[in-house]
């Protein structure tokens, strides 16, 4: 494989695995609507949230994410999942304050995931296999 092959398999990988991170918190919220309440209530502030806004949210998200799988609208969906996953990063300030209670240690692969979702953002145009969609 020759070095111009290399960061297109890359970014596809990194797409993939924040892909599968992504989905997985967006079906818990039609899965588990309560857990994805007692999450926004914690962690956002935000209360008294029913069923169907989780179930609002939780489509909203299946369509940035199936673009941003997809490579469709690059600029759009990219920064959307960079923007998602950077305030759920923020949210959690308090466990980063305290790593060893509890699962907070856990809490600190979120940056890692951040760095991969603002790489991907910056290269989306180097971002070229599998995708439909150009930048």
């Amino acid at each position: 494989m020759n070095s111009d092959d290399r960061l297109p398999l890359a970014l596809l990988l990194l797409r993939l695995g924040v892909f599968v991170v992504m989905f997985i918190w967006t079906i818990d919220k039609f899965v588990r609507p309560e857990h994805a309440a007692a999450v926004y209530e914690h962690f956002y502030f935000i209360g008294g949230l029913g069923t169907t806004v989780f179930y609002a949210i939780g489509v909203v998200e299946l369509v940035i994410l199936a673009g941003f799988l997809l490579g469709i609208q690059k600029r759009f969906t990219y920064s959307a999942v960079l923007v998602l996953h950077g305030v759920s990063t923020l949210s959690s300030f308090q466990q980063y304050l305290a790593p060893f209670a509890d699962v907070n240690l856990l809490f600190f692969a979120a940056w890692p995931m951040l760095a991969a979702c603002f790489a991907l953002y910056v290269l989306r145009d180097r971002d070229t296999l599998w995708v439909i969609g150009r930048v």
